[in-house]
């Protein structure tokens, strides 16, 4: 006889719905939720591992006229939940309305409506959960329209599971761009970055060609003079020889500032260095913000010997003092304004008051980490950094008077204006998706852009720091320290100034605890910037003034 075919396989054991899962209990908070407001919270939807679901019950409610009215305000100003599964996050809309009148509102005949009902929707690829939508089902919505009439609302779900064999893992989060929460806008972003490239490229070849050819005629025409004949020279930068390397005043708060804006400006590459690596999770709401907490007070010490070397290159004694002034110049205005805000929500009970613990863990961060790395970059400069500022030409005793009747195109008001405008151009497209992520709660993925806008940023200011730094010099005008940081870091006042248009015009925003979180933290992000380019763009005109000034001889 043939042997007998082997018996069928047992069917699988049903799924068991355990129906035992609570919702609203507080998830654990990492450091970068608390600083970023979020509070997340368990659902009540129960979800098993390729468990599909047709459709399941969640509970049946009645909700009354106290009810039905919060929710019928909340679909009118157009509020959505937040979901998360695997730290990928879902958004859909509470409700709808039809039939009302865009400026009047709702009027007769028109409807409210909820919906009760969810569908998830699920992709794995090698066991792993790679994207994440929900979707709401406008055939099983319910009219709430009247909200004096109690309405009985069953509230259910169903979920989908299905194979997304061409999404790894490490690209989950490349859907993002697509979806309908999030503007498709990366050929604006490519087209915003050329654009910037493009005039970067122009900008940079004009300044260029015009002080290589400026300077070169300088040079020939300085180097053919003598001494009485240069007397006779009515105007020139090298008239100044003697002036330009007279140190500026208020020394410890520049050299304060030129090394804080040299912290930022390694803390900035090292954050998106390590975004970009992926090393830290660009997925996970407030993780930027926790990494720049971080990296600002391991970066503490080389601002501090940034500041403390120029600082004894001027030939200051109380460097003491410059230490100090290094560790409170960009902490000090962050707390005042943290303390306002901070208040301010505590008055709301919003949960974007940060709570005490994470209040501790910064200020533990700060007093044990960040303050002691500066007072030892301090120390390192003062031991081991050169103390001679080596400058090329002899500083006289007494200083050379400066003219004061001078074209308005050549003022320092008009200068400040144009330095501050043309590296805001080369950024202001990119400025809104940063403003749109940061302020409307999106995912910023493109980092790569993000760095190169940057590196153009500091690249268009330098540039054009040094071109005015050249005109203000060839007016004897030898006072170029501060101007010249000041000059560079406009573009932070621009980029305040931009965010009051982005305010009114493109946030939605009002209220008084909206407009001081938003002005208030805008203005330290702009102080930054100010900060950074103006660090930036002083160390190049450094440079510049060197290298000109070596190059013809003086007395």
């Amino acid at each position: 006889e043939p042997p007998s075919s082997p018996p069928p396989a047992p069917p699988p054991p049903p799924r068991r719905i355990k129906a035992d899962r609570i919702g609203a209990e507080r998830h654990k908070q990492r450091l970068g939720e608390s600083i970023a407001g979020d509070r997340r919270e368990t659902s009540p939807y129960e979800l098993s591992y390729q468990d599909d679901i047709e459709w399941r019950l969640l509970c049946k409610t009645t909700l009354g006229a106290k009810d039905l009215t919060k929710f019928k305000e909340a679909i009118h100003n157009n509020y959505f939940f937040e979901m998360f599964v695997e730290d990928l996050p879902m958004w859909g809309y509470i409700g709808d309305f039809e039939d009302e009148d865009a400026i009047l509102g709702e009027m007769e005949g028109s409807h409210t409506y909820i919906f009760p009902h969810l569908h998830f929707k699920i992709g794995t690829n090698n066991d792993q959960i790679v994207s994440t939508t929900v979707m709401t089902e406008r055939d099983r919505r319910v009219d709430i329209t009247n909200v004096h009439k109690p309405t009985t609302v069953q509230f259910s779900y169903s979920v989908e599971w299905f194979e997304e064999h061409d999404l790894p893992w490490k690209h989950r989060m490349t859907r993002y761009a697509d979806s309908r929460f999030l503007p498709g806008s990366f050929e604006i972003h490519w087209l915003s970055i050329i654009n910037s490239f493009v005039l970067v490229l122009l900008l940079t070849a004009f300044l260029t060609i015009i002080l290589m050819r400026v300077l070169k005629n300088d040079f020939s025409r300085y180097m053919e003079l003598d001494d009485e004949s240069m007397e006779e020279e009515e105007s020139g930068w090298k008239l100044i020889h003697g002036d330009v390397f007279r140190f500026p005043e208020f020394p410890v708060l520049f050299c304060a500032s030129v090394g804080t804006g040299v912290q930022l400006i390694l803390a900035t590459f090292v954050l998106l260095g390590l975004a970009l690596t992926g090393l830290i999770s660009t997925t996970r709401r407030g993780s930027i913000l926790a990494g720049l907490v971080v990296i600002y007070c391991l970066t503490c010490s080389a601002g501090s010997f940034v500041s403390s070397r120029l600082y004894f290159q001027m030939g200051g004694k109380a460097w003491v003092r410059c230490v100090l002034f290094t560790a409170a110049l960009f902490p000090a205005p962050t707390a005042v304004v943290f303390m306002w805000v901070n208040t301010i929500a505590l008055m709301h009970g919003s949960t974007s008051a940060l709570p005490f613990s994470t209040i501790f863990t910064i200020a533990a961060l700060y007093a044990l980490i960040a303050f002691p790395l500066t007072v030892l970059g301090g120390i390192a400069a003062k031991n081991y950094a050169s103390h001679d500022f080596n400058a090329p030409t002899r500083t006289t005793k007494v200083a050379r008077e400066i003219p004061t009747e001078v074209p308005w195109y050549r003022s320092r008001f008009f200068q400040m204006i144009v330095s501050g405008f043309l590296p805001f151009s080369a950024i202001y497209i990119e400025l809104h998706y940063i403003f749109a992520s940061m302020w409307g709660h999106q995912i910023y993925t493109l980092f790569g852009i993000l760095l190169f806008a940057f590196v153009l940023l500091i690249i268009v200011t330098s540039f054009i720091s040094v071109a005015l730094l050249y005109f203000q010099l060839a007016r004897e005008d030898h006072r170029w320290w501060w101007s010249t940081f000041i000059n560079a870091g406009m573009t932070g006042l621009f980029i305040y100034g931009y965010s009051f248009f982005y305010y009114f015009h493109r946030s939605g925003m009002s209220g008084v605890l909206q407009s001081s979180f938003y002005f208030g933290y805008m203005s330290i992000i702009s102080f930054a910037f100010f900060l950074m380019l103006g660090s930036a763009g002083f160390h190049f005109s450094l440079l510049f003034v060197k290298h000109i000034y070596s190059r013809v001889k003086c007395d």
